[in-house]
């Protein structure tokens, strides 16, 4: 019984997962046929979501994610300590570059962005999402938290043997030896880049920070810039800007 319960359990994570891929909805159909599930253990997942608010049916007849689930979800963020701390900072940033700001942390292969702020305006803004995810070897929050995590040639191995370092775009690092140097060169300089890796047309630098511990690295924030707008160069040369912004939460990789 254990089991079956935790099968079910697994079961309803699983189409809630889903579901947050489809925000225009979804048909039981549809869910069935993208997870391989039979209809009616989809339905009876769908149902357990309903009645606790974590979905809802639309007049369409399809499924979207509910409202508890949303009030759940932005509860908990605003009540993570770093928010407090990680926003104006990155508020302050984006107003001064005119570009989006992220804080992300390292979760397996991926980031994921805990915080961002867009530029005030009109400006072209990044499709980014707090809580979305990207693969961290194509991303500059991600090399800058694999340089510190991965500081031995072993343990970083290790972690590309148990992934795969597919390419986002044309200029995506996928080779392991490649993707080593960049690590080695992140900690030589303290910062790390995006030169478009994870999306055609946008550059990024990204700085590691430690929020609690000095020296204990627990996440990393950028600016993410259009191309054509804000070059990766231009990024470099205001480093110490960056620096400045981010204050006791920076920390200096040539200095740990």
């Amino acid at each position: 019984m254990p089991e079956e319960r935790a099968v079910g359990a697994d079961r309803v994570l699983v189409v809630l997962s889903e579901l947050g891929r489809h925000p225009r909805g979804a048909t039981l159909e549809e869910l069935a046929s993208v997870l391989g599930e039979p209809k009616s253990s989809v339905h009876r997942a769908l149902s357990t979501l309903r009645k606790r608010g974590f979905a809802l049916q639309n007049p369409s007849g399809g499924y979207e994610l509910g409202d508890e689930l949303l009030r759940l979800a932005f509860s908990v963020h605003e009540q993570r300590p770093e928010g407090a701390r990680i926003n104006p900072v990155l508020t302050r940033l984006a107003e001064r570059f005119g570009e989006t700001t992220h804080f992300a942390v390292l979760d397996g292969g991926e980031v994921v962005y805990r915080a961002k702020a867009d530029p005030p305006g009109g400006s072209m803004r990044l499709t980014s999402v707090i809580g979305g995810r990207n693969p961290a070897h194509a991303t500059g929050v991600g090399k800058v938290l694999l340089a510190e995590r991965y500081r031995d040639r072993g343990g970083f191995d290790d972690w590309v043997g148990a992934r795969s370092l597919t390419a986002r775009t044309q200029a995506t690092v996928t080779n392991a030896d490649a993707l080593w140097r960049e690590l080695e060169l992140c900690r030589a300089r303290g910062y790390a880049l995006d030169e478009q890796e994870s999306e055609v047309g946008v550059e990024c630098i990204a700085v590691p920070i430690a929020l609690h511990v000095p020296g204990r690295i627990d996440g990393a924030v950028s600016v993410s810039a259009i191309a054509v707008r804000t070059s990766v160069s231009s990024l470099i040369r205001r480093i110490d800007e960056i620096r400045d912004e981010l204050g006791s939460l920076a920390v200096d990789f040539s200095r740990t």
